[in-house]
């Protein structure tokens, strides 16, 4: 018999997100409260997350930035807006004891000059995602990506074809997928033709 890898999938409930937000705030480090809202706001790659420096969100004034501009512009690392949410976020966290070497990587692993890794962030959000009493699912890496686009499209009715532009998804079908929303559809349609 094939092992199949479990995908991980979005936060679904509004409320378990602002459970683990607030949570993270009164408990965890700086560093962890920005992932997780960094990561449920921008929709970036979790590479091109790791990735990212005070210089990436902070200008040499110390003014947080607006925009995070893409690294690589046209290879698929994305730009992002950095809303309310983020950029209080980055405040806390520079106020917390973030650095002003504007070289430092923002979610560096521990005191390494490393980032964190793809499995220290899947055990940071399923455990996250389990202290908020998500017992069910499949919750990692993906988690955060997910969560942005199934909030874009479930709760603040944002156009599939928007979501899919953003996650460079060529298309919406797999914009459906990703988020785990294909079941959900169909039982829609299926709920609505009542004949």
């Amino acid at each position: 018999m094939a092992h199949t890898k479990a995908r991980s999938e979005p936060i679904r409930d509004p409320a378990k997100l602002e459970s683990i937000r607030n949570t993270l705030k009164e408990n965890a480090t700086p560093r962890d409260y920005l992932l997780f809202v960094l990561g449920v706001n921008t929709a970036l790659r979790l590479r091109d997350l790791l990735s990212l420096r005070v210089c990436d969100v902070v200008d040499s004034r110390g003014r947080v930035r607006n925009v995070i501009p893409a690294a690589q512009p046209g290879k698929g690392s994305a730009r992002a807006v950095l809303n309310a949410s983020c950029r209080d976020a980055l405040r806390y966290y520079l106020e917390a004891g973030g650095t002003a070497n504007q070289d430092t990587l923002l979610f560096a692993a521990g005191k390494a000059s490393r980032p964190l890794g793809r499995t220290q962030v899947w055990r940071l959000v399923n455990n996250w995602c389990r202290a908020a009493g998500l017992a069910e699912g499949h919750f990692g890496a993906h988690t955060l990506r997910k969560t942005w686009g199934y909030m874009a499209l479930r709760h603040h009715s944002i156009p599939i074809g928007a979501i899919q532009a953003k996650f460079n998804h060529a298309t919406p079908g797999v914009t459906r997928r990703y988020l785990g929303v294909e079941g959900e559809k169909v039982e829609n349609v299926e709920s609505r033709v009542n004949l």
